[in-house]
């Protein structure tokens, strides 16, 4: 029986072979996006061999957009939206507005049209929603003040193309006739005004009605009991908020989804709703740098070196020194401007929007389209690289300052590290509960704010951090701990935790928790000295409750 099989074929490439190159990038020791991004050249229409469709591509990593926003948007507070407004708004209209100069020397250097030199320039002013939230949660910079800075540059970025969408074909929609221009012309405020309206509207309805509505439903949802039910329920209200905003207001996927997250962060469920949603936002994001292999064209690095360079150079170079010119105009730290400069140094899929949008109304030529192409593939695939050597030089030059990795925070009288727990949960907050309750020293390493304050309000000495990294482990005071206790639920990331903990201090104990009788192999494989399953605690308890009842 015949099948259209091009949707599945399209998935089976782009994470098949995403995971085949991704493997080999970490095997040599370089970021896995570079392996993402040739993965989509190889299943691309440009080289040999297996081609995925591109369109369904495109639709796909747009989901990735989805979940990723949906996901900062449960760590971002309005209050904290609103406290970086004084830098993030002036500061992304001042540099797209250096950016899009800086793009339209080049093309008009090229021998391009005004116009399409100004698309061009646009095109290379805004950021990749997926790389630069990527870059950051990598680091745990999310919910710093820099992290917050670099997320509210990057609305504003959105929503000025959100504008700029609309505005171009108002624009250039009917260039073949003269009055017609004219009416675009004296209709441009007459759009403009019309978008402010709808986003305007949007972020009405979201606060006076989502705002009520949707946690009320996901309270109902968790009420009745089914884990099934409310993964589904995150995801329909993700997707469906996302979808409804472009659709009936105009704006974004990704701007509909930030919005969805940072509604549904207000309520308790919000770290459970964040869980539930991982395992999709992370093979989606994969997709999406697979779509921005596939569009690219290697001969393009052949037949235009020069304008290629001068693109990728506008785009590092350019907006990265303008970003941090502006942080520090605004008084912030070198640590702060370094940050935020090199989060902003690529560009993503807005820009492939807008390129497309342009090359359609004739505005933009097909090289316009090619150079940007070619310069979010580059950009991206140099972007961790600048990440790394970015944290390096801020460690080296300003030690004093808030390092990214972790924010230690200490109660007035720290207790002693002689017990070291991972994971502030329900399951974690029960033990810190009773070491702290005895007067025990206890530290806690927890990566969500919520459950750091938490210990912190019991008595724990708390670092907020990601505990697979060895830096936050030595931080904590491993290497002279006497007992680490592992609450998490993630069997990967313990494994690795047990791993590192054992290389650091051989002679701690380390007790983990697990869901399966094969996670507790792995975990004694890596070096658990006892691992507690709660299916046989909870039979070994019942066992012996029946025993006494019989006696």
């Amino acid at each position: 029986m015949p099948h259209d099989t091009t949707l599945i074929g399209t998935v089976v490439a782009g994470l098949g072979v995403a995971f085949l190159m991704g493997a080999l990038a970490h095997r040599l020791r370089i970021s896995p996006i570079a392996g993402y991004l040739l993965a989509g050249i190889l299943v691309g229409p440009f080289t040999p061999g297996i081609v995925a469709d591109t369109g369904l591509a495109m639709q796909l990593a747009e989901i990735g957009v989805i979940l990723l926003m949906f996901g900062v948007g449960l760590h971002f507070s309005l209050k904290d939206l609103l406290s970086v407004r004084k830098i993030a708004v002036p500061g992304a209209i001042a540099q797209i507005a250096v950016a899009t100069a800086l793009g339209m020397m080049l093309g008009l250097w090229l021998g391009w049209s005004v116009e399409g030199s100004a698309v061009f320039g646009l095109a290379l002013s805004v950021a990749s929603t997926v790389v630069l939230l990527r870059a950051l949660q990598a680091r745990d910079m999310v919910e710093t003040e820099k992290g917050r800075i670099a997320v509210g540059w990057l609305i504003v970025e959105d929503l000025v193309m959100v504008l700029a969408l609309v505005l171009l074909p108002a624009m250039f929609g009917d260039r073949g006739d003269e009055a017609g221009i004219g009416a675009n012309g004296a209709g441009l405020l007459q759009s403009a005004g019309i978008v402010l309206v709808k986003v305007v509207g949007f972020v009405a309805f979201m606060f006076l009605i989502a705002r009520r509505v949707l946690p009320w439903v996901l309270h109902w949802v968790a009420h009745s009991g089914s884990r099934e039910l409310f993964r589904l329920a995150v995801l329909a209200i993700a997707l469906g908020v996302a979808f409804g905003a472009a659709v009936i207001f105009d704006v974004s996927f990704a701007l509909g989804a930030f919005f969805a997250g940072m509604i549904l962060g207000e309520t308790q469920l919000s770290r459970r709703a964040a869980e539930e949603t991982l395992p999709l936002r992370d093979a989606f994001a994969v997709l999406f740098f697979v779509s921005v292999g596939m569009l690219f064209d290697p001969r393009v690095l052949v037949e235009q070196p020069g304008p290629v360079i001068a693109t990728v150079a506008i785009i590092v170079v350019g907006k990265s020194l303008a970003a941090y010119a502006l942080v520090r105009a605004f008084g912030y730290k070198s640590q702060t401007a370094l940050t935020v400069s090199v989060s902003l140094a690529q560009i993503g899929e807005f820009s492939f929007i807008l390129a497309g949008l342009g090359v359609g109304l004739e505005v933009l030529p097909e090289t316009g389209r090619d150079l940007i192409l070619a310069g979010s593939l580059l950009s991206i695939l140099f972007n961790p690289i600048l990440f790394t050597l970015a944290v390096k030089r801020i460690r080296a030059d300003e030690p004093v300052e808030e390092q990214p990795d972790a924010v230690v925070e200490e109660v007035p009288e720290p207790c002693n590290a002689g017990v070291v727990l991972i994971g502030y949960g329900r399951v974690g907050s029960h033990i810190g509960s009773m070491i702290c309750g005895r007067g025990e020293g206890l530290t806690v390493i927890e990566d969500q704010k919520d459950m750091a304050a938490a210990a912190k309000e019991a008595g724990a000495t708390v670092i907020v951090g990601d505990a697979t990294k060895e830096s936050i482990l030595r931080q904590a005071g491993l290497d002279e701990a006497s007992t680490l206790l592992i609450a998490i639920a993630e069997g990967v990331e313990a494994g690795a935790i047990v791993r590192r903990a054992r290389a650091i201090n051989p002679k701690l104990v380390i007790v983990a928790r697990a869901h399966s009788d094969e996670e507790v192999d792995d975990l004694v494989r890596r070096g658990a000295d006892h691992v507690v399953t709660a299916e046989r605690e909870t039979a070994s308890r019942m066992a012996e409750r029946a025993m006494l009842t019989r006696t």
